[in-house]
C-alpha cells in the first residue's frame, strides 16, 4: 500500500469554496431579480407532445421543469428577453425559451400549454 500524502496548506479559501462548490463560479452570484407584475399569459404548466418535457411557469417568476429520465428537476427563476423567457436554474445555467405563435420552444421541444 502507497502511502498518499497531500499537502494541505496550499488549499486556501478560494481553493476550499471551489472544492466544495464544485468550481461553479455562478453560484456565488446572487440570484437574478425577479421582474415586476405578473408574466402575463405565461404561467401553468407547458409540456411537449408526449409528456416528457414538462415546465411550470408561475406567477412570482419561479420556475419548475422536468425531463423524462432525468432524477433531478430544474428550478429556478425566469424573466422576459424580447420575444424570449430566459429560465436562470439555481445552478447558474442560463436557457433561453423562444416565444413562438403555438407556445414555447425550449432547447428543440416544443411546449404547448397544458
Amino acid at each position: 500500500m502507497r502511502d498518499i500524502r497531500v499537502d494541505t496548506t496550499i488549499f486556501g479559501t478560494a481553493s476550499l469554496l471551489a472544492l466544495a462548490l464544485g468550481g461553479a463560479e455562478d453560484a456565488l452570484r446572487p440570484e437574478p431579480e425577479r421582474p415586476d407584475g405578473p408574466p402575463e399569459g405565461f404561467t401553468g404548466l407547458w409540456r411537449n407532445a408526449d409528456g416528457t418535457v414538462r415546465l411550470c411557469l408561475a406567477a412570482d417568476w419561479s420556475y419548475e421543469g422536468s425531463v423524462a429520465g432525468r432524477r433531478r428537476s430544474a428550478k429556478g427563476t425566469y424573466r422576459r428577453e424580447g420575444s424570449l423567457l430566459v429560465l436562470s436554474d439555481e445552478s447558474g445555467l442560463r436557457t433561453p425559451v423562444v416565444v413562438a405563435e403555438y407556445g414555447l420552444e425550449m432547447a428543440g421541444h416544443q411546449l404547448y400549454k397544458a
